[in-house]
């Protein structure tokens, strides 16, 4: 038998990225299948995916600006030329199913696909769908979300509750929280904060700590800090001299990372909650105001209403985030019940369930 073409579109972060390579391997691991993925232009997924061993084309494809207009020409310029490329893609490709993940690229890839009469599915991982997604929903074969309620977004009889896919290693290569903090050189017992931004970091995060680092240490909360590319070295100058916070641009183990912490600060990427979900880990989460739809606020507020975590919004952090964390820190009863709330609302194996619903209907 033929192999199977599988075209997998999108990507703009790593919230898009991760889930779609997640998708790609777990297909390697069932079925016989080429793979083609297709990308913006100057975006990471151009990087991240030939780095995980799969081939990838770019679209000339951006946003659109909605403060400056006039910068708009330039957009649907280059919207116009991706909707060629992509129609070529799919001609040349002849993909059996096209997979869109979100983001840029998987507009008018997954536009040209049902054009052509290929089977799509959608993989949508907020809480609060993307414009993406909503415009390609009426016509996709499936659509695989991480939340309930999403029918007031897209066609309920489309829709399957699959999660977020997730990397496996979070799961398979943690190591207790004692030896996660010996490892990275703080006290095995002490109650441990770990604050993520991202890998660009967090401005906000980053300020609130930068003023505040000493009044966790006086609390006699550790901390891991990550700050970020952008962030030079303020961190470390924040925090010289504390033998109790670690302050790194990038964490190469976040598996350590996460078995390390007691609480988790983070921003409310889907990507970032799905991790949280999974390993139920207690956080206070702390949404991104520039993201389209506020769909970080959403997100957050679908944990918060189950007593999985903290919303604390980014206008409030510098005044409230580091008084939250003091508070949260010393009520070990509210830990474990967050813990226990956040481990309820993860959907493990994702990426087996998307798989099986590609295996549906391209075995149609």
């Amino acid at each position: 038998m033929a192999k199977y073409k599988i075209l997998i579109s999108g990507g703009g972060t790593g919230g898009h990225i991760f889930p779609a390579l997640s998708i790609a391997n777990a297909l390697k691991r069932r079925i016989d299948c080429e793979i083609l993925f297709v990308g913006a232009d100057n975006r990471m997924e151009m990087e991240k995916v030939p780095a995980a061993g799969y081939k990838i084309i770019g679209l000339p494809v951006a946003g659109f600006d909605r403060k400056n207009l006039l910068k708009n020409i330039g957009v649907l310029i280059k919207l116009r030329k991706s909707i060629t490329k992509a129609r070529g893609i799919i001609r040349d490709f002849k993909p059996d199913i096209a997979v869109g993940v979100g983001g840029y690229a998987s507009g008018p890839t997954l536009k040209a696909a049902q054009r052509a009469g290929i089977p799509t599915l959608l993989q949508e991982q907020n809480s609060y769908a993307g414009v993406t997604n909503k415009l390609l929903a009426s016509k996709a074969d499936k659509i695989c979300t991480a939340y309930e309620g999403m029918e007031r977004f897209f066609p309920a009889e489309k829709i399957i509750l699959t999660g977020n896919p997730v990397r496996k290693d979070l799961v398979e290569s943690a190591p207790s929280p004692q030896e996660a903090r010996q490892f990275f050189g703080l006290d095995a017992d002490k109650t441990t904060l770990l604050v993520v931004g991202g890998s660009l970091g967090a401005r906000t995060l980053n300020e609130t700590l930068e003023k505040d680092i000493r009044r966790l240490s006086e609390a006699g909360i550790q901390v891991i800090w990550q700050t970020g590319k952008y962030f030079g070295d303020r961190g470390e100058v924040a925090a010289k001299g504390m033998k109790d916070v670690v302050v790194t641009q990038f964490i190469t183990d976040m598996p350590k990372a996460y078995a390390a912490a007691t609480i988790v600060v983070s921003r409310a990427g889907a990507g970032s909650i799905s991790e949280l979900e999974l390993l139920g880990k207690a956080s206070i989460l702390v949404p991104s105001p520039n993201v389209a739809e506020d769909h970080q606020t959403k997100n957050a507020q679908a944990l918060e209403n189950n007593g999985a975590a903290i919303l604390v919004t980014d206008a409030e952090a510098r005044e409230k985030l580091v008084d939250t964390v003091i508070a949260l820190s010393a009520d070990k009863e509210k830990i474990a019940a967050m813990e226990e709330n956040c481990r309820k609302m993860a959907l493990p194996d994702s990426d087996e369930t998307i798989v099986d619903e590609i295996l549906k209907i391209i075995g149609k």
